[in-house]
């Protein structure tokens, strides 16, 4: 029997939010593949036409996110602000958009934008990464630095905006303001680096 593409999309739909809610209530290692599908409705080999891992779910979780809070951003954008308080916006608009992934969001971080899953063909994490980068290149350029960032450059920031991302999915304080400080220092880092580099034609 053929499948309809409203019936394709609303398996996809119920998978991922299957996944969400089981993610949120079991963690990231508790939580197989099999027990998404269950919760689905559907086979585990119907799931993998879908989602060959459960990396793959989670990377569309979080690429549906930040993309929403890159819409949000470019919609809310001032165009006076300061390269770093761009970069802020860009960023924290992201992580507000996460928010509700917080409770599994680190450890799947870890493996899927683990070094060593980059060296695989096909990571899940590397199409985040590459968005999320060609933006950053296009707010700097935006700001008067040259194009495209040096590949140096680029991994500064990504190392960067990592620890962020990891340090935020774990900070209890209120209203997550040690996250704040510490993005703020390392985005005042960034485009220090910036500036350095410009100055030697380097970046």
């Amino acid at each position: 029997m053929r499948i309809t593409a409203e019936a394709k999309s609303e398996t996809r739909c119920r998978t991922l939010q299957a996944a969400t809610r089981l993610l949120m209530a079991n963690g990231w290692h508790a939580t197989t593949t099999r027990d998404i599908a269950s919760a689905a409705g559907i086979a585990t080999g119907t799931l993998f036409n879908y989602f060959p891992t459960k990396e793959a779910i989670a990377v569309t979780l979080i690429a549906d996110a930040l993309q929403t809070g890159a819409q949000q951003f470019s919609s809310s954008r001032d165009t006076n602000d300061t390269l770093a308080a761009d970069l802020f916006s860009l960023i924290w608009t992201g992580l507000s958009n996460l928010r509700s992934y917080r409770g599994f969001l680190g450890p799947a971080a870890e493996t899927i934008f683990s070094p060593l899953a980059r060296s695989s063909p096909h990571s899940p994490g590397d199409s985040i990464r590459v968005d999320h980068l060609e933006l950053v290149q296009a707010t700097v350029t935006d700001h008067g630095f040259p194009m495209p960032l040096s590949p140096v450059t680029m991994q500064l920031y990504w190392t960067l905006y990592l620890g962020v991302l990891a340090f935020w999915a774990a900070d209890e304080s209120p209203g997550q303001e040690d996250t704040l400080a510490l993005l703020d220092q390392s985005l005042q880092l960034f485009v220090a680096s910036l500036n350095g580099n410009q100055g030697k034609g380097i970046v």
